[in-house]
């Protein structure tokens, strides 16, 4: 799910939970740091997919995401590095970076002047103005924007009477997020210039061509890949007949086609 600089054994157990339209996850950012992913984990993927890959990188301070950043960046199976600035500031009282806008510009400047690749930053829905922390990033010098990240929510056991997750409650996504995510994505698209790309419930083409029309460049597709391992895939295969059904050319003409 995403690169720190040390080996993360996330929450404790049990830490998913199914919920109608989606799950709540509360993994914890669980991965063998960095350096094993450079050295094992990233040879795997390109060996799989023959093409670049977005490492997406998760800190407890500026110094970490700066450190994890200039590692990845020497390596040529990474065309992108994307922020995840939903982690805790161990520095600032544990608050999400994500939350505020300084924080999170904070993180942005400080990544940007060591590193060469493009850097994308995600952005968490849990916030009050997703459009200024969105615009803040986009000044400190992030190439791209990527939403949403997951959502607060919880499940609680009927017969236990305690949450379904060890640590109460997780990050929910799944479909019945992607009205949220669409409206988010249609706020930021109109506030920033650079390319936005769009998360959030994507289950369908038709999903991802609502997503574009929202102002995203590009998608990403989480859960689903859970429920169905070939998802990707078949919308891939999907798209053409869809788009000849709405009367699409190309996909590149639809970006913000619905302001």
């Amino acid at each position: 799910k995403g690169t720190t600089l040390e080996p993360r054994f996330g929450n404790p157990t049990p830490r998913i939970a199914e919920c109608r339209e989606g799950m709540i996850n509360s993994i914890g950012l669980q991965n063998p740091g960095v350096e094993r992913v450079i050295d094992e984990e990233l040879p795997k993927l390109v060996k799989c997919l023959h093409k670049k890959v977005m490492a997406n990188i998760g800190g407890f301070s500026v110094e970490e995401y700066v450190e994890v950043s200039r590692r990845l960046d020497k390596c040529d199976q990474v065309g992108w590095l994307e922020i995840n600035v939903s982690c805790p500031n161990v520095h600032g009282g544990g608050i999400a970076f994500g939350t505020d806008a300084d924080a999170a510009a904070q993180v942005v400047a400080a990544v940007k002047e060591h590193v060469s690749k493009p850097v994308i930053v995600k952005l968490s829905p849990n916030v009050t103005d997703i459009v200024a922390i969105a615009k803040a990033c986009e000044k400190a010098g992030a190439d791209g924007i990527s939403m949403i990240n997951t959502m607060l929510g919880m499940r609680i056991d009927l017969k236990k009477r305690k949450p379904v997750v060890a640590n109460k409650m997780g990050g929910f996504s799944g479909p019945a997020v992607f009205p949220v995510a669409l409206r988010m994505v249609y706020q930021v698209y109109e506030a920033v210039k650079v390319p936005v790309i769009g998360i959030g419930g994507i289950s369908t083409a038709e999903d991802v061509i609502e997503m574009m029309l929202a102002g995203a460049t590009a998608v990403q597709i989480g859960a689903m890949n859970l429920v169905d391992p070939y998802i990707c895939k078949e919308i891939v295969e999907q798209l053409p007949v869809t788009m000849e059904k709405y009367g699409i050319g190309s996909l590149s003409d639809i970006i913000g086609g619905a302001h």
